[in-house]
């Protein structure tokens, strides 16, 4: 139906609106759709209804359709951090999820993951506060003082010094060093040299 508007005219063409179990073809009819793990090799007529073919492997359909192809299963790179937790189906894809050392960044809705990251590592002079795990982060913190960490894993006090000075002083990256300072060997030394001056003294004599 059309209405003249000055020179033109105006087309009204009714919208053609399927059913939920039925998907619109590239010609506007409405076709019956194709179960779970299939897609249409054919759409419907006037005399037959929709023809649907099987998912081929290393593909799936996950829902009631009118496509004509399948989805890709998904691949679980093992060199980013993933493994195959569920296998690809027909109707289902794969589920991937996280190898140790990594955790997940972007879960997926089957409760599996599709991203993942490396956990941090402490730095020296940080302590692990809370290990990673497949879904969180390493925590760190750094060491208190009079502790140090070495491998950024935990944190060991300082040595304590007895009878002794401190030769090296601790910090949170390394501990105390132990030892007689230079003078300290200067003074008991010297001693030891009067006692030969004197010893060759009574020798020469």
């Amino acid at each position: 139906m059309c209405f003249p508007v000055g020179y033109a005219a105006v087309f009204i063409v009714p919208v053609l609106s399927c059913r939920p179990n039925e998907y619109k073809t590239n010609d506007g009819q409405c076709c019956p759709m194709c179960n779970k793990g299939r897609v249409v090799r054919k759409d419907c007529t006037v005399y037959a209804g929709t023809q649907c073919r099987f998912c081929d492997l290393g593909t799936f359909m996950n829902q009631p359709n009118g496509l004509y192809n399948c989805f890709p299963c998904t691949s679980c790179d093992t060199g980013h951090g993933l493994f195959v937790k569920q296998n690809c189906t027909a109707t289902t894809d794969t589920v991937c999820d996280v190898l140790n050392g990594y955790y997940c960044k972007d879960l997926t809705d089957s409760n599996g993951c599709s991203l993942t990251e490396k956990h941090s590592q402490c730095a020296a002079g940080q302590r692990i506060k809370e290990p990673g795990t497949s879904r969180s982060d390493t925590v760190c913190e750094d060491c208190q003082p009079g502790f140090f960490s070495k491998d950024g894993v935990s944190c060991t006090a300082w040595k304590v010094c007895s009878n002794t000075q401190i030769k090296v002083k601790g910090s949170s990256t390394s501990d105390v060093v132990c030892g007689r300072t230079s003078s300290q060997h200067y003074f008991v030394f010297l001693p030891f040299l009067l006692c030969s001056v004197a010893f060759a003294s009574l020798v020469t004599g």
